[in-house]
């Protein structure tokens, strides 16, 4: 096994694979969070617990986020990150060019008694095809993801390779933070979101998502392990610096 920064031209058996899963769940994560928020039904210090359908997917992104920069490193990462948000870039647009076509009068008008037409579509899809929404997964996603990466190849240098569920948990509540506060914020401040609902989807979404993180630690040490050997390589990022290209 290798270690130190990895070869860009160096040809890995699973990196592929890993990239399209982490795509598949930020496009599918990001068309749930436009079409239903779930209340929970209890309240944390008086707030109600509440999240968008996005939460129940997006999280496991920063499980393969911390996959990717703990094996491959964070140049690697970066690569993926990008390409996870040119996928979700299309994606909005695919959407946004859709609800612009003139809709078929069969369908708009319902068909078989159906809910079908425009305002189905604007109440299932229209936040994925409205800029709010899209700028919004789009600013959280970079700040949260970039954050997590980063602080987790520093971890990894600090702690000479140590506490890998240290490193993994503690740029997680960094990384979700961010992403989180970003994403609300901006959802909110485009009229996705009522302000109303600001404090409650923050807090309802980081606690969830940090749940997950430490929920799945045993399966991240599994999936490490299991990538490490297979590619035969382990990257400390010495040297690396920290851009967003």
């Amino acid at each position: 096994m290798s270690l130190g920064s990895a070869d860009p031209q160096k040809s890995f058996k699973y990196l592929d694979m890993v990239t399209a899963f982490f795509a598949a769940i930020l496009v599918t994560s990001n068309v749930a969070s436009s079409a239903k928020i779930v209340d929970l039904g209890f309240s944390v210090f008086g707030v109600p617990m509440a999240f968008d359908g996005g939460t129940l997917l997006f999280p496991l992104s920063y499980v393969f986020g911390d996959i990717l920069t703990e094996v491959y490193g964070f140049r690697a990462s970066r690569r993926v990150i990008w390409t996870g948000f040119a996928c979700l870039a299309l994606s909005a647009l695919v959407f946004f060019v859709l609800r612009a076509l003139p809709p078929d009068s069969f369908w708009e008008n319902g068909m078989s008694g159906g809910f079908t037409g425009s305002a189905a579509y604007e109440a299932i899809l229209g936040g994925m095809s409205s800029g709010g929404i899209v700028l919004a997964s789009l600013a959280g996603y970079l700040a949260g993801e970039f954050s997590n990466s980063i602080i987790l190849s520093r971890m990894k240098l600090f702690f000479k390779g140590r506490f890998l569920w240290m490193r993994t948990i503690g740029s997680t509540l960094a990384g979700e933070l961010l992403d989180s506060l970003v994403f609300v914020g901006v959802a909110s401040l485009t009229g996705v979101f009522g302000w109303e609902l600001f404090l409650t989807l923050v807090l309802t979404n980081y606690l969830f998502k940090c749940a997950l993180e430490v929920i799945l630690t045993p399966a991240t040490y599994l999936a490490v392990g299991t990538l490490k050997k297979a590619e035969g390589i382990d990257v400390y990022d010495r040297g690396v610096k920290y851009r967003l290209f």
